[in-house]
């Protein structure tokens, strides 16, 4: 399953979750986003609102914004379910619409949804056969790019095999550089960049521990972690160096100069998630405003 790309390339999005937002003000968000510059505004997919049932509403309140779900679990759905849900959304909303695919984590999955959690590679192919297999009869529209979310060699393989590419989260330009490596110079290459807007460093690395501290436990990003040269002390720890590489902070001519960092190392596509002190999803208008591209 995939398609061509909506026009994100070159251009800078946001990955933030509207989910404390009741639908007006998400809506009012969507469109302020827009209205800023940012090329995409991607969301996460937990035990809050279907991204798709959510994309499908806020499309209708912008003109040229794209969405992608960052990421949509393949554990949540069946694969033809999902096919139907990105047809029926790219359709609506004018091919608008790029598919992020994960396997999530082992706590959501095996923990809150009681699903079999093993060989989840495995099960990442599998489940993209079940969706080039699943017929869909719908209005002819192009199929929405698809892209996984991947971080080790084998999924970044399986990414360059399967889908139109990859969306790193957590991560660092040393590993754009190497997504790029094995997804080859074709492949949609989006990264998420977490950032600060403040010179403060005692500001800063405060908002980017409280932000590792939510997902240091998580296998998945700590094994990436440690494949990037962080040693398992400096994540206990919430290193300086942990929390500087992973986590963008200062000026906005500073926070670009990472973005670009990105670019340079081979992303199609840099989304930026503001981190704000508080639960996860507040939001964070200086740095919404401070690093608008438009």
């Amino acid at each position: 399953m995939t398609g061509p790309a909506p026009q994100v390339s070159g251009g800078i999005g946001l990955w933030f979750g509207t989910n404390l937002m009741e639908p007006n003000q998400a809506a009012e968000f969507a469109a302020r986003v827009e209205s800023l510059g940012y090329s995409a505004l991607w969301l996460p997919e937990t035990t809050h609102r279907d991204p798709f049932a959510h994309i499908a509403f806020l499309a209708t309140q912008t003109d040229s914004l794209v969405f992608a779900t960052g990421i949509a679990s393949i554990f949540h759905r069946h694969p033809g379910a999902m096919k139907q849900a990105a047809m029926t959304v790219a359709e609506q909303s004018n091919d608008r619409l790029i598919v992020g695919l994960g396997v999530s984590h082992a706590p959501m999955v095996s923990g809150v949804r009681k699903l079999d959690y093993t060989r989840p590679l495995s099960q990442m192919r599998d489940y993209l056969d079940g969706m080039d297999e699943a017929p869909y009869s719908g209005a002819a529209t192009p199929q929405p790019p698809l892209v996984l979310a991947a971080l080790g060699p084998k999924m970044l393989q399986l990414a360059a095999d399967r889908s139109d590419g990859a969306h790193p989260y957590w991560t660092t330009p040393e590993h754009t550089e190497l997504a790029r490596s094995v997804l080859g110079p074709d492949k949609l290459l989006c990264v998420e960049q977490k950032v600060v807007l403040t010179s403060e460093a005692d500001e800063a690395r405060s908002k980017a521990r409280e932000a590792v501290d939510l997902y240091a436990d998580l296998p998945n990003y700590r094994n990436n972690w440690i494949r990037l040269g962080f040693s398992d002390d400096e994540i206990n720890h919430r290193s300086t160096r942990l929390l500087d590489g992973l986590v963008a902070w200062g000026s906005a001519e500073r926070i670009n100069e990472r973005v670009q960092a990105h670019y340079d190392a081979g992303a199609s596509h840099v989304c930026i998630q503001p981190i704000a002190a508080g639960r996860f999803g507040t939001l964070d208008e200086h740095t919404l405003e401070g690093l608008a591209p438009g």
